[in-house]
């Protein structure tokens, strides 16, 4: 997202514009946005709601969301396949989630209320990872899957966090992506991702989003 000044003065020919929720709570003042939004339509893509918490959603940071999509009215609303923290203590990244029956419960309770929040469907986005449970009992994209049967969320498929998993998990990005619903997907993000050479000529990709598109 180019800086607010620079959209409004130099209108550049894009479609429409995704805007980070929690910058927008504090940081990017809300006036930039409006003048934006009269110009272009926008997305508004949640990174700090923690839908994967097994506390429930933050009601303070639910009602700042359900403000914001109150007032710039977005034709996309998302969140995250994550956790982010308790009550305790917030940590600020997208943490990965145990795939089983008790989180998908969870996850699922949590899109529920979210999508009650804010009267509308939202999107779910799946992460990138660099560890995974060993005692998770399902695939990713399964579970995913169940998450838009149980609860009528549409995804955000980010197609570098498949690859990215893919290859740090040794799974097939492209089982991965037929086995999502195209009629779910409701945006699709596209990015690159840095190589971590590990010892044991080992390598780990990130997920940093200042590297080109890898041609895979």
């Amino acid at each position: 997202f180019p800086p607010p000044r620079a959209v409004l003065g130099e209108k550049p020919a894009v479609s429409w514009f995704e805007v980070h929720a929690e910058n927008s709570f504090r940081g990017v003042p809300l006036a930039f946005l409006d003048a934006i939004r009269r110009d272009y339509p926008m997305s508004l893509h949640g990174v700090g709601l923690s839908l994967g918490g097994a506390e429930g959603l933050d009601r303070d940071h639910l009602a700042k969301l359900r403000a914001l999509a109150d007032r710039i009215e977005p034709g996309l609303i998302s969140e995250h396949l994550s956790w982010s923290g308790n009550a305790a203590q917030y940590l600020a990244d997208l943490l990965p989630l145990p795939l089983t029956e008790e989180a998908l419960d969870i996850f699922c309770r949590n899109v529920d209320a979210l999508q009650a929040a804010l009267g509308r469907r939202v999107l779910v986005e799946n992460p990138s990872t660099y560890l995974q449970f060993a005692h998770s009992t399902m695939p990713e994209a399964e579970f995913l899957v169940e998450v838009v049967r149980r609860t009528g969320c549409g995804l955000l498929c980010d197609v570098n966090n498949i690859f990215v998993s893919a290859r740090n998990h040794g799974f097939d990005a492209e089982a991965y992506l037929a086995r999502v619903p195209p009629e779910a997907v409701g945006e699709i993000h596209l990015a690159g991702h840095a190589v971590c050479d590990l010892a044991g000529n080992r390598r780990l990709l990130i997920d940093d989003h200042g590297t080109r598109v890898a041609p895979a």
